[in-house]
């Protein structure tokens, strides 16, 4: 383009358009039921008072909106500002699928032959015997698998789970030139097993080899023993609360007693909502059941659940978006309106994503402003949709802790 009269053109600088206020909520603060979240507020409390040495643990299990680690990295990087760093936490062995990006560390795998677990549908499926992460990898022969640690996400801590292929060591753990043989042979046959390694000095690579007839493992901790935060998270695209309820529980259980979470944070919804003919009922029980099987597995954690964000299904007539063609499907206010009435009956605190992001179709809204914060596919956060809705939900449960601080007399 030619500039008339040979003047300048002043050049505008990109500024980023400012992210909306978070919308209103059923729930005070976003968040009902605060109060039972005191066990991790405890935990937090305890921290900054400098009174607690190991790492306080949240443990998020959820669908796409989990495994991304976007909104989680947010929810980590906040917390960890203002508690500490303390380590990246627990991760799937290997690499699951293509394209995975965790925040905080590098993953490669070579050699490793890794399984996700099958979807479970309506009706119920045989599933492969997975823990929470919902990948197990074997590895035999010269496979490698390696974690490139951030700066600042240090580990000092290894935890490893998993089964072994045969007897004696299957694996060799490298770090710090330091190796270290695990045996994965248990008590029961094919039973699960945990190892944790404490490091004389932080490391920032870790490498796993197997050794003998080799290993097969469900998931990998990298963490700290320092006071800080450590936020795990652990998603399968597509998920359903029915695949949290396919996890194998004698494997969910060893890996919870090793990880020791002070809270479990449950992110399940969006698919569940998607289902034609949704059993509110079945639903209900599916839930309730889910809640108490934590609770029993990991009695000292505090429970979040956290209720289906808004998204839209194309193809509906007269729907509510610009173009009058998306609506949310029917299933999704019927699981949010569950998972609020379960949490407020049990007792467990619930954050009202739907409402905070801004309600009926504010998936429609946050995908066509000047700087989408959501995908074309009106489900999906971008980048800078997943920072502004996990800050968001860092705010919510800080101002939540605050609060209840203050109710006590401030730090102790």
């Amino acid at each position: 383009m030619a500039a008339s009269g040979g003047g300048l053109c002043q050049e505008i600088p990109y500024a980023p358009i400012a992210a909306p206020t978070a919308g209103l909520s059923v729930c005070p603060g976003g968040l009902c039921q605060a109060d039972a979240l005191g066990g991790v507020f405890e935990a937090l409390l305890a921290t900054e008072a400098g009174r607690r040495a190991r790492p306080v643990h949240i443990l998020q299990i959820g669908d796409s909106h989990t495994a991304g680690d976007r909104i989680t990295g947010k929810m980590r990087s906040a917390l960890q500002a203002r508690f500490g760093k303390a380590g990246r936490g627990v991760l799937p062995p290997g690499v699951p699928y293509a394209g995975y990006a965790p925040y905080q560390v590098q993953v490669g795998a070579t050699g490793w032959v890794s399984e996700l677990a099958a979807l479970q549908p309506p009706g119920g499926t045989w599933t492969q015997r997975v823990g929470l992460s919902g990948v197990r990898a074997t590895g035999s022969g010269d496979a490698v698998m390696r974690f490139v640690l951030d700066r600042g996400a240090e580990a000092t801590n290894i935890g490893i789970c998993g089964r072994a292929l045969g007897t004696g060591p299957g694996l060799s753990v490298e770090a710090n030139d330091t190796i270290t043989g695990l045996d994965f042979n248990g008590p029961e046959p094919e039973g699960e097993v945990c190892h944790e390694i404490l490091l004389q000095q932080s490391t920032t690579m870790v490498r796993l080899i197997p050794v003998g007839r080799g290993v097969l493992l469900d998931s990998v901790r990298l963490d700290g023993i320092r006071p800080g935060v450590v936020l795990s998270n652990l998603g399968r695209v597509g998920a359903t609360l029915r695949d949290l309820a396919a996890r194998d529980e004698a494997i969910v259980a060893t890996e919870l007693a090793m990880w020791r979470p002070s809270l479990i944070v449950l992110a399940f919804g969006t698919n569940d909502g998607f289902e034609d003919g949704l059993d509110p009922v079945a639903y209900a029980t599916l839930l309730r059941g889910q809640v108490d099987r934590m609770r029993r597995l990991a009695p000292a954690a505090s429970l979040l659940i956290l209720g289906a964000p808004e998204a839209l299904r194309s193809g509906a007539a007269g729907g509510c978006s610009a173009d009058g063609v998306r609506a949310p499907p029917p299933g999704l206010a019927v699981v949010r309106d569950v998972q609020r009435r379960v949490a407020a009956d049990m007792g467990v605190a619930f954050w009202d994503w739907h409402g905070r992001m801004g309600g009926d179709c504010s998936a429609d809204r946050l995908a066509t402003v000047g700087e989408p914060l959501m995908r074309g596919d009106r489900v999906h956060f971008t980048s800078a949709g997943a920072d502004w809705i996990g800050g968001v939900l860092s705010d919510d449960l800080m101002a939540a802790y605050d609060g209840w601080k203050a109710a006590r007399g401030g730090v102790e």
